[in-house]
């Protein structure tokens, strides 16, 4: 496609297999509305929730039919492993909004690299270090970034050390927050104020992964901040989030919309510059490209910053906040998907030339 006045065949890849899939198709939804037609033919392409691409037919139906709640999607079947439309020359570039494992933890990724096709978004090895919360806190504090105090378990250890383990967490002091390490959206998230909960918690945590992450909870407002770029990375303002329930959980991200998002935060424009230095550090730090949110608290009774997390493929609801904050630091959603594709084929154009390199991208 090198013709100027022809548009950018943009595969959208939505559903998959992780606890996540209903996410991923209602931010499907809200990409697909705000992608200018003029400028784009979009090729739907939809993975159930057992790992299976569906017929073009029906990927168009789920994500023109689905509801914009997570509770009104769409369920559907599909009937082969790859999309053959991958192959070939018939796409420009991907833009997966797969959220959690098999989408935003480097497996398509590496999929979209041996297939040479450009792709929205960090590549396979920052997307397989953030989506593990206990690797990027060790990769964090291995470059001096402050992260909270935490245990890391599997079921294996649970079972033949569990007192140790228990002990080991309750160390750390209360409240704790148990997480699946490799999951996201705080699917799995359980808050735990008394000793007497940590195990249900855990249990429930194991139940969504194989790897859980028991944290310090700490006295702290929810910082988050956007960052967008590849060599030269730039930060949204940052925004604040006042949980509606007893933390930022599913429902308050997804269903009811109890939560309220500050934007700019009420911080100190020494504390704001600070968040926005952290934020480009941390995703420079883990090497990501294309996009991330990234998650910090601020303590209370300090001006000390920690970092919480990294989300490469952060939600695109109409609720979410990733583009809510690029939206109030002056790029509104049309124009911010305009620039991660750009950035995607930017960062295409920039890799070395691989043996058999044949997709031709429009200049």
């Amino acid at each position: 496609m090198a013709a100027s006045d022809k548009k950018l065949r943009v595969a959208l890849i939505f559903g998959g297999r992780s606890g996540e899939h209903d996410v991923s198709v209602v931010s499907a939804r809200s990409v697909a509305a705000a992608l200018d037609r003029n400028r784009y033919e979009i090729t739907p392409l939809a993975i159930d929730r057992g790992g299976r691409w569906a017929d073009p037919d029906t990927a168009a139906r789920v994500l023109t039919e689905s509801g914009d709640r997570t509770d009104q999607v769409l369920t559907f079947e599909g009937k082969s492993k790859l999309d053959q439309r991958l192959l070939g020359n018939d796409l420009d570039v991907a833009f997966p909004v797969l959220h959690g494992p098999y989408g935003e933890d480097g497996t398509i990724q590496g999929l979209f690299e041996m297939l040479d096709l450009p792709y929205v978004g960090c590549d396979p090895t920052a997307s397989a270090v953030c989506m593990d919360k206990a690797l990027a806190k060790r990769l964090l504090v291995q470059a001096g970034l402050k992260t909270p105090g935490w245990v890391e378990l599997d079921r294996n250890s649970w079972s033949d050390a569990h007192d140790d383990l228990r002990t080991r967490c309750l160390a750390l002091g209360l409240p704790l927050f148990v997480k699946p390490a490799r999951l996201g959206s705080s699917v799995g998230i359980s808050r735990v104020g008394e000793a007497s909960a940590l195990d249900e918690a855990v249990e429930k945590a194991l139940s969504h992964g194989r790897t859980v992450v028991v944290e310090r909870g700490l006295d702290a407002r929810e910082i988050e901040i956007a960052v967008l770029g590849n060599e030269q990375p730039r930060a949204s303002v940052p925004g604040e989030v006042i949980s509606g329930h007893e933390f930022y959980d599913y429902e308050d991200k997804y269903l009811d919309d109890s939560c309220e998002l500050h934007a700019p935060a009420p911080l100190e424009p020494e504390q704001a510059a600070a968040a926005r230095r952290l934020a480009v550090e941390v995703y420079s730090s883990l090497g990501c490209a294309g996009m991330a949110r990234v998650d910090l608290f601020l303590e209370r009774g300090s001006d000390d910053f920690w970092v919480n997390e990294v989300n490469t493929i952060p939600g695109f609801t109409s609720i979410s906040m990733y583009p809510r904050l690029w939206g109030l630091t002056g790029l509104p959603y049309p124009t911010l998907l305009d620039e991660l594709i750009r950035l995607a084929l930017e960062r295409h154009r920039g890799a070395p030339d691989y043996v058999g390199r044949s997709r031709q991208i429009p200049s």
